[in-house]
């Protein structure tokens, strides 16, 4: 008898969410020159989180503190929360694996926007469940149609990213306030605010512990320049976080990692700066696109949307030619969203090399 898979994995695709850039690079036989598809920073991680890295490497061969307990800590003085509701982990992909895995059985219903964050539904699908798409609406998640087919479908768990990827529109702190007064009691809410250290203060909304079905994601692959190490967090009530030790991995996080973050938090300006050179980054992007006689989504991200204003076959084209130039961007998979290609702020080198291939690009797609 041969080894016998679960009924799930077995309708599952071997695929996965996202084709890296190492991967493409190999099947193009060279590296890319510009890497601005994957909305990591290129501006890196703070200098003095490099320095705390490069002091604690000799201590490798431990393993990390399976509690987080002191990155935990300056977490929730960084939020104005106790120690008890926060969790971290392994980005938010690995968090959102762990909430999947802690809320969805087989055949339970999720709700999710059509085109947002694969990952989620990557896990979801994993786990058995049973998602239900809504579209976006005017580029921007559609709360009001979210919360009806939740209702429609008795959904266990509603995913939101604020900002959005791919598009990079925001909700407004009413909108999102709405959305959570008026979801059911017996619904999770997964807001997932990968890219929230980009958004004026004013329009985050501020969300009470006291609502046990809501967990807010976090993470330090934005902003904070780690995408490689892998740090994320979730902020939810005291319940929702302690049933994470049942099934997260102890281990998962590295002491390099745990170290790096630590010492970024504290790095005020370092964050300040990064967020000056993404607007600036983004200003020119949009400056090209228009010159170029596309359109652009105004993002609160580090990335810019920018309609081709064509369909999707002709933005694929444009997309294709921008890899073969050596240039890594990429694009929404879903319609209507999928007339945009997605470019992530870079340095002035970068985008020099963008802007140079990007009417190539236009007129070959032709």
């Amino acid at each position: 008898m041969s080894i016998q898979y679960t009924q799930i994995v077995k309708t599952l695709p071997s695929s996965v969410p996202f084709v890296g850039p190492e991967a493409q690079e190999r099947r193009l036989g060279k590296k890319f020159e510009a890497r601005i598809g994957a909305n990591e920073s290129v501006f890196g991680p703070s200098p003095k989180a490099v320095l705390a890295i490069t002091d604690e490497i000799g201590q490798a061969w431990k393993y990390g503190d399976p509690e987080s307990f002191d990155l935990k800590h300056a977490l929730a003085k960084k939020h104005n929360v106790a120690f008890e509701n926060i969790i971290v982990g392994e980005g938010i992909d690995g968090l959102l694996g762990y909430l999947v895995r802690l809320f969805i059985e087989q055949g339970d219903n999720v709700v999710t926007t059509d085109g947002a964050y694969p990952t989620f539904n990557y896990h979801v699908e994993g786990f058995g469940g049973q998602l239900h798409k809504v579209p976006f609406k005017d580029d921007t998640e559609d709360l009001n149609n979210l919360l009806n087919k939740v209702r429609e479908t008795k959904a266990k768990m509603l995913y939101v990213s604020n900002p959005n990827n791919p598009m990079g529109t925001l909700n407004s702190v009413n909108d999102i306030n709405n959305l959570i007064e008026y979801l059911p009691t017996e619904t999770l809410l997964c807001l997932d605010e990968a890219y929230i250290d980009f958004v004026p203060t004013e329009l985050i909304p501020e969300i009470s512990l006291n609502k046990s079905n809501v967990i807010r994601m976090r993470t330090f692959s934005k902003a904070y320049g780690m995408a490689g190490s892998r740090v994320g967090y979730g902020i939810a009530a005291k319940d929702l976080i302690l049933n994470f030790e049942k099934v997260r991995n102890h281990f998962g996080m590295s002491r390099i990692a745990q170290v790096g973050a630590l010492v970024s938090i504290n790095d005020n300006k370092f964050i300040s700066d990064v967020i000056s050179k993404v607007e600036s980054s983004k200003s020119r992007i949009a400056k090209i696109a228009l010159a170029n006689n596309c359109k652009v989504i105004k993002s609160f991200t580090n990335f810019v949307a920018i309609d081709c204003c064509e369909n999707a076959d002709f933005a694929k084209k444009v997309l294709e030619s921008l890899i073969q130039q050596g240039v890594f961007v990429r694009m929404p998979y879903s319609f209507p969203q999928n007339r945009c290609i997605r470019v992530t702020a870079g340095l002035d080198k970068d985008i020099d090399l963008f802007e140079k291939a990007f009417p190539i690009a236009l007129t070959e797609s032709k």
